[in-house]
């Protein structure tokens, strides 16, 4: 499998790709689903290539880093597991930071930055 191969040039690892994925594959990796609704399960059965944190979605109350780790974890064995084993994209909505993590630091939204004038 071309696409696996780091040594080939990335073109050619595309074209491979792209020439074995069926259209639901296809239509899997160019979906974004909500880490409320995403499993292991849900992401071999549709394929689908990201997920994101929206803002305040966290996996439990005072959601440890190694509780976040896990769940990508998991989210992550259910796209590798898949056919062709493409990893999928994590994505926080971390406007202050992630501040998702609980104790992890609140930074100012940009826009309030800006204002300071000491950017």
């Amino acid at each position: 499998m071309k696409y696996k191969d780091p040594k080939q040039p990335i073109n050619t690892r595309i074209k491979d790709l792209l020439g074995r994925m069926t259209l639901a594959e296809k239509i899997g990796q160019m979906t974004q689903i909500e880490r409320q609704v995403a499993s292991a399960d849900v992401m071999k059965k549709y394929f689908i290539g990201s997920i994101l944190s929206g803002g305040g979605s966290v996996p439990a109350p005072q959601a440890s880093p190694s509780i976040w780790v896990n769940m990508v974890n998991e989210f992550q064995r259910g796209a590798l597991s898949t056919r062709l084993g493409i990893p999928m994209i994590y994505g926080i909505d971390a406007v202050h930071g992630n501040n998702n993590v609980y104790n992890a630091t609140l930074f100012p939204h940009n826009i309030g930055l800006g204002a300071t004038r000491h950017v």
